[in-house]
């Protein structure tokens, strides 16, 4: 039986500047993800990041503060504290690969080049925790790259990212029950096409 998540880790980078821009789709997950669970996230010094404790469910929550490429120090931090195994861990985090309005959840696995899990991965000794990717596609040049992640989607790709998140939401009655089966097949199945028309409602 695999293990429920008692750690929910959205990575971004901290500052007003960076709050809107792509690279910052896990902190927006986990902020939503904190509403939902009526969770309040504080500073916590020690965990290097902004946490709090949905406590019926024993799930920590965390939005490391230390930049992208060190979110590693916090994750490590909380997770040795409370003696939560990789297995537990769900990382949330923007995917280049995967167009905005899709999702991609996964148990281990390559770390596509991503420096906030290739840091996480180092502190924990191991790849082995889910991931949750959040698409926000790519600029078709990887020298563009650090530039593309680093500023705010167009605002049809915010729409289309926003859905997602929503739908990431829907799922997490499944992941909180650890049903990962049933959680990976509906995140992974992409969305219908808005631009598709309704030919049904039209004739109807």
């Amino acid at each position: 039986m695999q293990a429920a998540v008692r750690l929910v880790v959205g990575l971004g980078n901290p500052g007003r500047e960076y709050a809107d821009t792509r690279h910052n789709a896990g902190f927006w997950f986990c902020e939503r993800l904190a509403a939902k669970l009526g969770v309040s996230l504080s500073v916590e010094s020690r965990f290097h990041g902004l946490a709090g404790l949905a406590r019926p469910q024993g799930l920590w929550l965390l939005l490391p503060q230390t930049f992208m490429n060190r979110s590693g120090q916090a994750v490590g931090a909380l997770a040795r504290f409370h003696r939560i195994t990789p297995a537990e861990i769900l990382v949330v985090h923007d995917e280049l690969d995967i167009p905005p309005g899709q999702l991609r959840l996964k148990f281990g696995g390559g770390l596509g080049g991503h420096n906030g899990l290739k840091d996480i991965t180092a502190h924990l000794g191991t790849q082995d925790y889910w991931r949750l990717r959040v698409g926000i596609g790519h600029p078709g040049d990887r020298n563009e790259v650090v530039g593309y992640v680093l500023k705010p989607p167009r605002r049809e790709e915010q729409a289309d990212i926003d859905q997602s998140l929503d739908r990431a939401l829907d799922l997490w009655p499944l992941i909180a029950k650890a049903d990962w089966n049933a959680a990976v097949k509906r995140a992974n199945t992409k969305p219908p096409s808005p631009s598709t028309p309704n030919t049904s409602a039209e004739k109807s």
